[in-house]
């Protein structure tokens, strides 16, 4: 169409549109005149979309699910509390005891009790630590080390005695705690810790050492200031009466007290560092601890896995250490759940904040005609409009996967601990790279302004950036989803039956041996190309077939470099693997949550096409999909955005964030500030 020729302007939205989201707004700022709508968007070749209506009070309803009254609860007290709120500018040590604040106010004022929830109802859990950590990121980090990691800990891995003993205490922070497994020289590899916990028969106690200064233990949350116990992980060693005089068992949990109750010293043989200023999460008081011949009752070992009797003799229900040690990481994948539905959380904060301003904003526009919001530039779409799709996406996926964790520690079914552990694995590798991006992204969509520390990008991402490390680094995390992949893939082929979440491999992969249908690769109708079976069924495609590569390329490699260089000369096949597999789950996710719903299914089409398109280079080498056809997915893609750029405001009304998140932690520093900036969040 030239841009001279006249449409209808079916995509101006309407005034009773202009004055709900002004009225909207209005609740998290200062009065306003109302805004005009934009004649110039006229002029917009693609202005023909048809707007939806979105009921943003059911699509929230729906979003927030029946935790919501809960968090709101939680955004109540903190509202309440301005003496409680971060304000941009503190100082670490400041910001340290602020957090503490915030968690004892919360706990012991606000009364939220979530400590039971972690094993009771994990969903209940998850949902309150997305709401403290969209409070302060440091505040949810310093919940999640005291209920999850700590508290988790002993109740995952120790027995009634210890939780008899901890959980009043943990619960209402009386034992604040820590969750010492990284070592200076080991993070992702905990199977290779040094820490030593030698079993003394003679004084029935463990005496936890620190061997060398590479195992001193680092990066230890709530240890530099304010833990009085910690979990540690350490190899258990008995003493023998062979030649070699010592049994090593393996690494196992330890509650070793770290300070007094009553005066807060460290104890004897505690030595505690501060590891100091970070680039972000500040108000977490990271630590490092050295050991030197600290003697524990050995009732202290946490023993579900496995235990020491009084005559110094190891009894464990699991044969080998690789079992034991896999059934006691496998309780502590709540971790990652945790990082990945926390990330969502942050997403939707960054995007709703650069969404707002960049409806608002305007810049440029037709000569001699009022500027345009910078948002009906393609480009602004292009960044921001699938990355509200995929926030809406990973929202589906991650309480699916708190969903499937639940499940998995009422029942204890060992094929489900094995499918969690990977999809929590995946998901958050995945969800926490993507937010990690997406929070520069949304810093540059708003230009200038963008770079204000009130708007909360910086800290945000600051604050974030580490979620890609802690709880496994992602790449690592992805390697263990294409191990999983390979396994799943070879009992395939020898008979064994596959996972609930790999079981579209079973289809897909038979469809893969088959060559592409020189028909269907053709098909470029707008129905087609939204039909859900076309698009899971192309992720599922790329799936298999990176998985077949894969595998051939290995077999290949391992007879001549052996199997550990084999994966390293695979290993980027390998990264995308798994990352495509989550983007299929993820996907899939997304399509059984639309349920007939129009908006839904608009975000929903345009996240997998974007992807599509994203990665339009694999199906055309393979000739899954044909020349026009790629255009036209490229085209529809194109479509989508500006549909989905007509309500994006609705759909981020739909998070309902309260005002004080979005806003800034403070009020305004400089009167340089327009009305404008106050409005979209500066």
């Amino acid at each position: 169409m030239e841009p001279s020729q006249k449409v209808e302007d079916k995509s101006q939205p309407s005034i009773a549109t202009v004055t709900r989201r002004i009225q909207r707004l209005s609740l998290h700022l200062i009065p306003l005149p109302p805004l005009q709508c934009s004649p110039q968007l006229d002029m917009l070749t693609c202005a023909k979309a048809n707007k939806q209506e979105v009921d943003v009070a059911s699509l929230s309803s729906y979003m927030r699910g029946k935790h919501r009254e809960i968090q709101e609860k939680i955004f109540d007290f903190f509202n309440s509390r301005p003496d409680l709120q971060t304000p941009t500018e503190i100082s670490m040590k400041e910001h340290r005891e602020l957090c503490l604040r915030q968690l004892l106010g919360l706990v012991r004022e606000g009364k939220i009790k979530p400590f039971r929830y972690v094993v009771e109802d994990p969903a209940k859990y998850f949902a309150i630590s997305e709401a403290v950590g969209s409070i302060d990121i440091s505040l949810g980090i310093k919940f999640g080390v005291q209920y999850s990691l700590w508290g988790g800990s002993v109740l995952n891995l120790g027995t009634k005695k210890h939780r008899d003993k901890y959980f009043d205490g943990i619960d209402n922070l009386d034992y604040l705690g820590c969750f010492a497994m990284t070592e200076l020289h080991h993070g992702s590899n905990v199977q290779g810790l040094q820490t030593v916990a030698t079993f003394d028969p003679i004084t029935d106690e463990f005496i936890i050492d620190t061997p060398n200064d590479g195992a001193i233990k680092w990066w230890i949350g709530n240890a530099a200031v304010h833990g009085k116990f910690a979990t540690v992980f350490a190899r258990l060693v008995l003493p023998t009466h062979d030649s070699k005089g010592v049994s090593d068992m393996g690494v196992h949990a330890f509650i070793v007290p770290i300070r007094d109750l009553k005066t807060h010293q460290p104890l004897p043989g505690i030595e505690i560092n501060d590891c100091g200023h970070k680039i972000g999460l500040n108000g977490v008081d990271n630590g490092a601890l050295r050991f030197r011949s600290v003697r524990i009752p050995r009732d202290n070992l946490l023993n579900r896995f496995g235990d020491v009797t009084r005559d110094g003799k190891y009894t464990s229900s699991l044969p080998t250490i690789n079992k034991r040690f896999a059934a006691t990481l496998g309780e502590l994948v709540g971790g990652r759940v945790g990082l990945a539905h926390s990330s969502v959380g942050i997403l939707k904060i960054a995007v709703t904040i650069a969404v707002r301003y960049s409806l608002l904003r305007q810049q440029f526009g037709p000569p001699k005609q009022p500027e345009v919001s910078i948002l009906d530039y393609q480009s602004q779409q292009h960044k921001l409009m699938p990355m509200l799709a995929s926030t809406y996406a990973f929202h589906f996926a991650t309480q699916y996967l708190v969903e499937k964790y639940s499940e998995m520690k009422k029942t204890h079914d060992e094929q489900l601990v094995g499918d969690v552990h990977a999809l929590s694995a995946g998901l958050k590798s995945y969800v926490t790279s993507f937010t990690a991006k997406s929070l520069s992204t949304c810093r540059e969509a708003c230009g200038g302004h963008g770079y204000a520390a009130v708007n909360r990008f910086g800290t945000l991402r600051n604050d974030h950036d580490i979620f890609q490390t802690f709880e496994g680094d992602n790449t690592v995390l992805l390697q263990q989803v294409a191990a999983d992949l390979l396994k799943q893939y070879k009992d395939k082929f020898q008979g064994g039956a596959l996972s609930v979440t790999w079981s579209y491999l079973r289809e897909s992969m038979n469809t893969y041996l088959s060559q592409p249908n020189p028909v269907t690769a053709r098909w470029e109708s707008e129905d087609h190309l939204r039909d859900p079976k076309f698009q899971l069924d192309a992720f599922r495609y790329r799936t298999s077939r990176l998985l077949q590569s894969v595998a051939a390329r290995l077999q290949k490699h391992t007879k001549t470099l052996g199997s550990f260089g084999a994966w390293n000369r695979c290993l980027n096949h390998l990264l995308t693997l798994a990352e495509s597999h989550i983007e299929s789950v993820i996907l899939a996710k997304f399509i059984e949550a639309v349920q007939n719903q129009a908006a839904l299914k608009l975000l929903c089409d345009l996240y997998a096409l974007d992807r599509i398109w994203k990665d339009i280079g694999t199906y055309r080498n393979v000739d899954y999909v044909a020349p026009n056809k790629a255009k036209a997915i490229n085209k529809l893609t194109q479509y989508l955005s500006f549909q989905v750029r007509n309500i994006a405001g609705e759909f981020i009304d739909a998070f309902d964030l309260p005002p004080y998140i979005l806003r800034a932690p403070i009020a305004m520093q400089s009167e340089a500030y327009s009305q404008y900036t106050q409005l979209v969040g500066f």
